[in-house]
């Protein structure tokens, strides 16, 4: 069946197999890490909670049949330790029927742990990494050679990303238009990495540059996806390029790492490994890849018709096993950085002379002097919704004031969330949270302070409450 595989592509496939296992075994470690005081029994937006609102039909998760943190914890685990296994090579050791099976399982898992994150898990993200891992289901292993198919389901998927994204910037701010919004976005983006400082200070023309070198990636180069080789190729390295860009200029949990790995999909490795030899995959095989083929292309009717909308969203998916999404970023630009900085006191009394103490978080910008760390693929699920409270407090609906309650509760879950507790041996008496304008620093406060931002005090976002209020 030369028409169904593609061997010159085999270095390719191991290669994205191992590379996505990695992001899958990054989520289950992040959820694992961080599900107790996000969503656990006593967390911020409780699963039990959402499970009582919301039916299997509208978020299908195996925490539909029973809930404990105990679970939650075993399922995240345990999904953690198959796609180690999965990275490390397994799939590839197992008969073809078996490995779909470890591809199935992590990608019911992960769409479990989804489907009741809530706003902790609405990110495009997630919706690409179940989407990446529904196809990888069927990208095969060492024993068939890849899929045609497959492959260029993988395509359609880098050209929805990137051609998404591309559209939804030319349709939105107007910034994007005039070539203008890179004088803001390194130092607005949710979450700056280590040389975003230096990005934002590059020269404006380089800014102008970088933005018109964006829409040339995102709205052209995907359709070289689909073209014959070298040309393919060629295409999906300049969009590995400009993803790896993006990786050096911010934090985008494993947005960016994900899009370089599917696209993988349009490289012909042949260039510089010659393909084993492969016998013929099985009859049900080639029937399975060609249904879910079919499968696919009915589902993209609807991302191909937000696509050509002149009301496109972004990072929407169409139905509830989050297949077939359309994606997009960054439509518009914000020219100002709001955060809310959250502080404590042991002062019963409150008065000018109250001491506060700052509670200081992983990744998002706090304290002045403190240089942004890389997290990326890491996400930092609160820290990311800190900066969209911070556009808007109704982004914080439903979960900050529980936020504040376990900080004056004391809470050691949600405690293991932040970089550092001011307060280590007893809870605060108040906790209060203010909204603060921040800035990069220019080049001469840096060299004379040695701080990466300079903040001012914009308003009160949360006065201070104590236990009880």
């Amino acid at each position: 069946m030369e028409w169904f595989t593609a061997p010159d592509y085999w270095l390719s496939r191991m290669v994205l197999q191992r590379a996505l296992a990695v992001l899958y075994l990054v989520g289950f470690v992040s959820a694992a890490v961080q599900f107790r005081a996000l969503l656990g029994e006593r967390g911020l937006l409780p699963v039990p909670d959402f499970l009582r609102r919301v039916p299997f039909k509208a978020a299908p998760s195996l925490f539909h049949w029973r809930y404990s943190d105990r679970l939650f914890a075993a399922c995240a685990w345990g999904g953690a330790l198959l796609s180690a296994a999965v990275a490390a090579g397994a799939a590839d050791a197992v008969p073809l029927w078996t490995s779909m099976l470890m591809w199935a399982v992590l990608w019911v898992l992960y769409l479990s742990i989804v489907n009741v994150g809530q706003t902790w898990y609405s990110f495009g993200w997630e919706s690409l990494l179940l989407e990446a891992g529904f196809l990888a289901v069927f990208l095969g292993n060492d024993t068939t050679a890849p899929p045609v198919l497959v492959l260029f389901l993988l395509r359609w998927l880098v050209f929805r990303v990137e051609f998404g994204a591309g559209l939804i910037k030319m349709r939105g701010d107007p910034c994007w238009r005039d070539l203008t919004c890179l004088y803001y976005h390194h130092e607005t983006q949710p979450m700056p990495g280590p040389l975003s400082w230096f990005f934002h200070h590059l020269p404006r023309p380089l800014h102008r540059m970088e933005t018109g070198a964006n829409h040339v990636a995102q709205l052209a180069v995907p359709f070289t996806l689909f073209l014959p080789q070298p040309v393919a190729t060629v295409g999906a390295l300049l969009v590995i390029v400009t993803q790896l860009w993006l990786v050096l200029s911010g934090n985008f949990a494993w947005l960016n790492w994900l899009t370089i790995v599917i696209a993988l999909s349009a490289v012909d490795s042949s260039y510089v490994a010659q393909p084993p030899a492969y016998d013929s995959p099985p009859l049900w095989y080639v029937v399975l890849v060609c249904a879910v083929t079919v499968f696919v292309a009915v589902l993209s009717y609807w991302p191909v018709r937000n696509l050509l909308s002149s009301r496109q969203q972004m990072n929407r998916s169409f139905n509830a096993l989050h297949l077939v999404n359309t994606y997009g970023a960054f439509g518009s630009i914000s020219r100002v950085r709001h955060e809310i900085v959250v502080e404590g006191t042991y002062d019963d009394s409150l008065g000018e002379r109250t001491e506060w103490r700052e509670y200081e978080f992983k990744g998002k910008p706090g304290a002045t002097g403190r240089f942004p760390r890389p997290y990326a693929p890491y996400h930092l699920r609160l820290d990311w919704q800190m900066w969209f409270a911070a556009l808007s407090p109704a982004y914080a609906r439903g979960w900050f004031e529980v936020f504040v309650t376990r900080l004056l509760e004391g809470d050691r879950a949600t405690l293991r969330l932040l970089r550092h507790d001011p307060f280590p041996e007893t809870p605060p008496v108040h906790v209060r949270a203010r909204l603060y304008r921040y800035r990069y620093t220019t080049r001469k406060e840096r060299k004379e302070t040695g701080d990466w931002w300079h903040r001012t005090l914009v308003r009160e976002f949360l006065p201070p409450v104590r236990l009880g209020d």
